[in-house]
């Protein structure tokens, strides 16, 4: 089978934020990212200004607008802090634009190309859900830190890390009944495939539901879970986030590690709030997942759940919304096999949500 749209591998995430600079603090201290790279007015950037926060193979780029008539501006107006885009890393950014356009995707931005002493970079963009973009990275001609206009911070990735390693994957939230839409873009026009599928039987609380499919490339390295509400007695997470998103958009992002433990420690050490689950979830873990290498007991504590699969075993712990809004989130995840998603901590991780949603008045 001939790969249409062949990826190396998620390049980057593009946030847009309000404030890119107190932005870059709180990645810093609370996740562990180090400031890389600086592209802004004092690099010749007139218009927004950016900073690459890099540890292990991630890459998050946060944006923002130096006046209100830019469209970040207009975007964060409208969502909030989010991602604007989700860069993928391609062989030829010019023929993924070529082919998606022509298998149905909806042009963004036309290829194009920015070069500096370091060669040329090549990107172009195609409309993925809301008003996320999805963006093609080609870096054969280029050397430079990250992308013309970006200078050195002179601070290497590796400073001050917490052990997070790579993007395992990205999870997107679209409106009732838009599921099956954006599976179909994504097998279509990306040559991607179904991984997995959760009913609204699967995922489901005494008071909300959700439906969630996986898309994955290829190489199985690139995995795009979408979320969709589905009917119950009150306002399920999915239908809270749409509603303050003010539409479709990227909910969370899992970050692996090779050692979820000691990951863990350092950012509850630094002031990142997780989720937690009652203490019955840990009573006879072993039998209901099998032997696991990590204590239980050290797991209770920290709040880390664990689940099975035919393959192996993960480990994964979410937490608290980071933004105002109850919107964006993160998933630390440490996999031992497994290529699953932690179905079987789907209604213990649900109903923790809805507590926090209870707290905020919005389980209605």
């Amino acid at each position: 089978m001939v790969d249409t749209c062949p990826i190396k591998r998620i390049d980057h995430l593009e946030f847009y934020v309000g404030n890119a600079r107190q932005a870059a603090v709180f990645y810093e201290t609370r996740l562990g990212f180090t400031n890389t790279a600086h592209r802004g007015l004092e690099t010749g950037s007139r218009e927004t200004a950016s900073y690459l926060m890099e540890q292990g193979d991630i890459r998050f780029v946060l944006t923002t607008a130096l006046g209100p008539d830019h469209p970040v501006a207009a975007q964060v107006h409208r969502h909030g802090d989010g991602v604007g885009a989700i860069a993928l890393e391609v062989p030829d950014a010019e023929a993924a634009f070529r082919e998606t356009t022509a298998r149905g995707a909806v042009a963004a931005m036309p290829p194009c190309e920015a070069s500096d002493e370091h060669g040329v970079l090549r990107r172009a963009a195609i409309r993925l859900y809301g008003d996320t973009l999805l963006t093609f990275v080609g870096r054969g001609g280029y050397r430079g830190a990250f992308a013309p206009g970006f200078k050195p911070t002179g601070k290497s990735a590796a400073r001050d890390g917490v052990g997070l390693l790579a993007i395992d994957h990205v999870v997107g939230n679209v409106e009732f009944g838009a599921m099956d839409r954006w599976v179909r873009f994504f097998a279509d026009a990306m040559g991607f495939t179904q991984l997995a599928h959760f009913d609204d039987k699967t995922i489901v609380t005494e008071y909300s539901a959700l439906m969630s499919k996986v898309m994955q490339d290829g190489t199985g390295r690139v995995k795009f879970p979408i979320n969709e509400p589905a009917a119950g007695k009150r306002k399920s997470q999915i239908e809270e986030y749409l509603d303050y998103y003010r539409g479709p958009g990227v909910q969370h992002i899992a970050l692996a590690t090779g050692d979820i433990i000691e990951t863990v420690l350092h950012l509850r050490s630094r002031g990142l709030e997780f989720l937690r689950v009652p203490p019955t979830y840990y009573e006879d873990l072993e039998r209901r997942v099998g032997r696991i290498n990590e204590p239980i007991e050290k797991l209770a504590d920290l709040g880390i759940l664990v689940d099975r699969d035919d393959e192996g075993y993960l480990l994964q712990i979410f937490t608290q919304t980071v933004e105002d809004r109850p919107t964006l989130f993160f998933e630390v995840i440490e996999r031992h096999g497994s290529r699953g998603f932690g179905e079987g901590n789907f209604k213990a991780l649900f109903e923790a949500i809805e507590r926090e949603q209870a707290l905020r008045g919005n389980l209605v």
